[in-house]
């Protein structure tokens, strides 16, 4: 494991009890593209980035879920989660920038709020890709890194695809990208090409 991505393991663990409550402060337009997303899953769904597990109320019964996260409070606070909603999930501690699962094994990948941490987002992202069967898809929401200087106006303007171009180079079409937050949020749907 590279030392930014042992940081940021560190750095989670400890926070694993925030988590949940930080939920409560979140802007509704994001708790609601929390809920949108996650039931659009289908089929064998992975979500990167489980967390404590706070998107699992919004999966639709028919999505065979699969919880990834580098981090074991948070695994652990995700697996009080799931039992406390019923829900029947597999929960995995892996990297997203080396996920140990086959190639094609996922119909639909999930990704919200967790890029933003991992150090790699190029290869996190191309691991979605590889994870992907042709014609799966991508659900993703997450914040993007952008200057709140006036003067770095164009770099600020770069940033708001920063994701979408990151999905693009790993090989997805981008169907619907847009922002929330004023322009802090990006969220995506994209498709892995048959």
């Amino acid at each position: 494991m590279d030392p930014l991505t042992e940081r940021a393991r560190r750095t989670w663990n400890r926070r694993a009890a925030l988590d949940a409550l930080s939920g409560m402060f979140e802007p509704p337009a994001l708790r609601r593209t929390r809920e949108i997303l996650c039931s659009g899953a289908r089929g064998e769904t992975l979500e990167v980035a489980v967390g404590s597990g706070r998107n699992l109320r919004h999966y639709p019964p028919q999505a065979r879920l699969t919880g990834l996260d580098l981090n074991p409070e948070m695994l652990a606070r995700a697996r009080e989660t799931a039992r406390d909603l019923g829900a029947l999930v597999r929960l995995v501690e892996g990297d997203a920038q080396a996920m140990g699962f086959p190639d094609k094994t996922f119909d639909t990948v999930v990704c919200v709020m967790g890029l933003s941490v991992v150090a790699d987002r190029h290869s996190a992202m191309a691991e979605m890709y590889r994870v992907l069967v042709p014609g799966g898809r991508l659900l993703f929401v997450d914040h993007i890194t952008h200057s709140r200087l006036p003067s770095e106006e164009r770099r600020r303007e770069r940033a708001r695809t920063l994701h979408r171009d990151s999905a693009t180079a790993a090989g997805f079409d981008v169907g619907h990208h847009d922002h929330l937050g004023f322009g802090t949020v990006e969220r995506m749907v994209a498709t892995r090409p048959d």
